[in-house]
């Protein structure tokens, strides 16, 4: 499935081009939706709202930017609550509290994954606005990080980042379902970051231009190895001990292209294992040959575990990005916070 959306929307040519009518279609109540939810928007919330999101379809890396950008919030003295929809996770109730224990069938999986790597509140609600006043009701903290929800505009939002996969890019440059964009390039103007996740790009970066767009502040971003730790054992090993291993990559992630060859350069002989995103695993799914490893992301090990055999590894990986970057989006977001009080 990777390979085809590769093939159909992130080329230089559209061969779906016949299919405009819909890509203008799509961009139209898109549109619509916004200009209402803008025209019916309520006051802004009293604390600072910050949402990680971004314009193109599928994985790029919003989730480990979200719990790099609370580990920097935190160093600092604030106190974050991460937002989420919680797609993919049936709760029987909204809004509902995360925690690292939590059934990712019920909070879906990046929320889950997200309370076990950040240890703050996470909150989920189809309705992230009444998910974030009853945050604020709890008192679970004093700033709220929505993970996606560029596109959800009856939240307020006072800082907002948008995430490109450095390698994939804006694809051809079309919206749905022609191409890869949720909103035409334009809507970057009015967001406060560009970040840049991996490509040709070390992290680090402030960059002037990226492809077709440009933007004041475009940073780069690497998610760099983190930890290899056994999920039914919770034992740990190097991530250097991948070299020369065979592994049974699976991943039910939006780019799984990017997991294979982060193992690969890593030295590992990787059989791919692609499903779909939010794949719902079973025990069948995690089978492999013997002498190999299977190797999953953070994101799938949290609905893995009860089932998880003996030679099952969780990689994962963390975000890395400039001081500079830090100190920016630090300042924007207390701006803002004077703003409010003011």
């Amino acid at each position: 499935m990777s390979s085809l959306i590769d093939r159909l929307w992130y080329g230089k040519s559209r061969p779906l081009w016949p299919l405009a009518p819909l890509s203008w279609l799509f961009q139209m109540v898109a549109a619509s939706r916004r200009r209402k939810a803008w025209e019916a928007r309520n006051d802004a919330l009293p604390v600072p709202v910050v949402v990680v999101g971004n314009i193109t379809a599928g994985g790029t890396g919003k989730s480990p930017l979200t719990a790099w950008l609370v580990a920097e919030l935190r160093s600092v003295g604030w106190r974050p609550v991460i937002i989420s929809r919680g797609y993919g996770g049936k709760s029987p109730h909204y809004p509902a509290l995360v925690s690292a224990d939590s059934n990712p069938s019920e909070m879906g999986d990046e929320p889950v994954m997200l309370a076990q790597a950040t240890g703050v509140p996470v909150v989920v609600d189809p309705i992230r606005r009444r998910g974030a006043l009853w945050a604020l009701d709890q008192k679970l903290g004093d700033i709220l990080v929505c993970d996606d929800g560029l596109q959800h505009y009856a939240l307020p939002r006072d800082v907002e980042l948008a995430v490109f996969d450095g390698a994939r890019g804006t694809g051809n440059g079309a919206v749905i379902p022609v191409g890869p964009l949720r909103e035409p390039v334009s809507r970057l103007s009015s967001v406060d970051f560009v970040v840049v996740n991996g490509g040709e790009f070390e992290a680090g970066q402030h960059l002037d231009a990226f492809g077709d767009i440009e933007h004041p502040e475009i940073h780069t971003m690497a998610l760099e190895p983190s930890t290899l730790v056994n999920l039914k054992t919770g034992q740990a090993r190097p991530i250097t001990d991948l070299q020369g291993q065979a592994v049974r990559a699976v991943a039910g992630i939006g780019n799984p292209g990017r997991f294979f060859d982060t193992l690969r350069n890593l030295g590992a002989t990787v059989t791919e294992a692609p499903f779909a995103d939010h794949h719902s695993f079973k025990a069948s799914d995690l089978t492999a040959e013997a002498g190999q490893w299977v190797v999953m992301t953070a994101k799938d090990a949290v609905k893995c575990r009860p089932f998880a055999p003996d030679n099952a590894w969780v990689f994962s990986v963390q975000a890395s990005l400039s001081d500079e970057f830090s100190r920016s989006v630090i300042s924007r977001i207390g701006q803002s916070s004077e703003q409010l009080i003011s």
